[in-house]
């Protein structure tokens, strides 16, 4: 008779021999040839919000002095954390910026700091841009190498319809004159206006018929000819920022013509509510993950259809509504989410793509009280540096839950490749082919004419601090990323891999991978040393 002993003993055997993950053999194909897209070199952009310290969802207040009037723009960490990336795009706009006066010129209504109000649109009264502010935002970013972009309150002038959101008559663009007049006079350079913010379709909180508002656009530009006519180049013209409604959309530019609007901005805001107790599972999900797809989808065909002459921008997107989630989006197993929304949004042709926020809110990509970075602006970070404009088609036969994108490596040789393994229990052994058919096949097939890269690359992994998906500290090939002692941001360095005949690129349960493959031979990418 077999002890009770000795089945304990065998049964701990075979667990012990039990590997600690599945692992799943897949085979990435990247189609070289040719590029299915193009960002902008400035892809990634964050954004400054307007909101006081009194914004509040939840029974929290996230926000503190994180705001374009009260942030401090002197702090250190800020701006090492701007200049990291070179030319960091961002957006000066949020829900706030229909209620901002701009105190320059004459004849001014009252201009005074937000403050509660109930009656007020989202719950505050109007507030105010003052011009030493306005100097000190310019001076500093542009220092820093920011690319700007400024959100024009679009409500100027207008009169609310009662007990409806539905604002009429047409946009007072005198306040917007005298800003622009004032900024042209400084020399300072602002990339792009956006006229409004989350006034299209249904609006949030206010809303704008589409008829007015592409009269008010070419008004806009109209103005924009007029104070720009001296200057060597123009700035762009954004719009709407707002939530992607088709058929408004299509009218917007329909209306406006050629050449009026440069940038077609729409806001994502997928996971939800920040109270949702569902929101980490989403973002684990890759079905739920493909449901933006169609949106990404449309907004594409709205500008091959109607405006040709336009670009996609993901204008803000923070994932979570009203400040984001606690515990979540300021966590790491949020840039799951974050850098599979840049990858979707690169294939379907956005040229930029705002996140909601550079600071402030729980979905920041900077602490909000210490600015010391969240998990996300590593994430942030390594894709500025290492994927460029080029996007690549990149297909795979494996489980949905390893998400795949590439694009031309940038500044350097060869391919960069972002791997997203949203999987707690497989580990993927990747084989890359370089597809050199220069007619590929159908979408979803792989090519039977490839070459498989054996060449050298350089992995950077990316796991959360004692394997915990909602810690704030981010693994860099299992090393911590920390501020240095001067407050700058760390080196980031990656692990280098010689050539191997039989290699294969391994990518661990909810874990995140970059890797450059250094001799990758593709036609489509320029040719770099």
């Amino acid at each position: 008779m077999i002890s009770r002993l000795t089945i304990l003993f065998s049964l701990l055997l075979i667990i012990s021999n039990i590997p600690h993950s599945l692992q799943e053999e897949v085979t990435i194909s990247v189609q070289s040839v040719t590029t299915i897209a193009r960002t902008d070199w400035n892809f990634i952009c964050a954004t400054l919000d307007w909101w006081p310290p009194e914004k509040c969802n939840y029974n929290m207040c996230p926000w503190g002095k994180s705001s374009i009037i009260n942030l401090n723009l002197n702090n250190t960490i800020l701006n090492n954390a701007i200049k990291a990336f070179s030319s960091l795009r961002i957006r000066l706009g949020g829900s706030l910026q229909d209620q901002v006066i701009y105190n320059v010129g004459r004849n001014l209504p009252p201009c005074h700091s937000f403050e509660k109000l109930k009656e007020g649109l989202f719950g505050f009264s109007t507030g105010c841009l003052d011009m030493p502010r306005w100097d000190k935002l310019n001076e500093v970013l542009s220092k820093a190498g920011a690319v700007l972009t400024f959100g024009l309150n679009a409500l100027y002038g207008r009169a609310k319809v009662p007990s409806t959101s539905l604002y009429v008559g047409d946009w007072d663009s005198t306040n917007a004159r005298e800003l622009i007049n004032y900024t042209i006079s400084k020399n300072y350079k602002i990339d792009s206006w956006e006229l409004g913010n989350e006034l299209s379709g249904g609006g949030i909180g206010a809303r704008v018929e589409v008829e007015q508002y592409g009269k008010d656009l070419i008004a806009l530009k109209a103005l924009i000819d007029e104070l720009y006519q001296k200057s060597s180049s123009k700035p762009k013209i954004l719009a709407p920022g707002g939530f992607f409604d088709q058929a408004w959309f299509n009218k917007m530019l329909q209306i406006t013509g050629p050449d009026v609007v440069n940038g077609v901005t729409h806001h994502i805001y997928n996971l939800g509510g920040g109270d949702d107790k569902g929101i980490l599972q989403k973002i684990l999900d890759p079905y739920y993950l493909d449901y933006i797809v169609q949106t990404f989808k449309n907004v594409a065909l709205t500008i091959r259809n109607f405006g040709p002459w336009s670009s996609s921008w993901v204008g803000e997107a923070g994932g979570a509504y009203n400040s984001g989630a606690k515990g979540v989006s300021n966590t790491f197993v949020n840039s799951f989410w974050y850098l599979d929304q840049l990858g979707m949004a690169s294939v379907f042709g956005h040229k930029v793509y705002c996140r909601q926020t550079l600071i402030g809110g729980n979905y920041a990509l900077l602490n909000t009280t210490n600015f010391k970075p969240n998990p996300d602006y590593y994430s942030a970070l390594l894709w500025s540096r290492l994927m460029g404009p080029e996007v690549l088609q990149t297909l795979h036969d494996g489980s949905p839950y390893l998400r795949a994108y590439t694009h031309c490596a940038k500044n350097k040789a060869g391919v960069t490749m972002l791997l997203i393994n949203l999987s707690n229990s497989t580990t993927f052994n990747v084989s890359v082919k370089n597809d050199m058919n220069l007619y590929p096949p159908k979408m979803g097939k792989i090519s039977t004419s490839e070459i498989l890269e054996q060449g050298e690359r350089e992995e950077y992994h990316l796991t959360p601090k004692h394997g915990k998906l909602q810690s704030r500290v981010v693994l860099l090939n299992g090393k911590q990323l920390k501020l240095t002692h001067t407050k700058d941001i760390p080196e980031i360095n990656p692990i280098s891999s010689g050539p191997h005949p039989n290699a294969t690129v391994q990518i661990s349960p909810l874990s995140i991978l970059f890797v450059r493959f250094k001799d990758f031979r593709a036609p489509a990418c320029p040719v770099k040393n």
